[in-house]
């Protein structure tokens, strides 16, 4: 699964980006982060299998997946 898009809606600026960043020892990218705030997804191209996957991880850390058919 590749990953092309991450959403941090119930947490603030602190806890989200810059947390990920700190776990990784990176750095995000300030003027990119705009572009990643929301719950709106990119536009992306309808790949060759014709699905989607979508993963959600909660505040309690419970995951769910779903693979979804274009």
């Amino acid at each position: 699964m590749l990953l092309r898009q991450v959403f941090f809606p119930l947490v603030s600026d602190v806890e989200g980006w810059s947390k990920l960043a700190k776990n990784l020892k990176a750095e995000i990218d300030q003027e990119l982060i705009e572009a990643y705030r929301g719950t709106v997804s990119f536009p992306f191209s309808v790949g060759e299998y014709k699905q989607c996957a979508v993963k959600i991880v909660d505040d309690r850390r419970i995951e769910s997946l779903r693979i979804i058919k274009l």
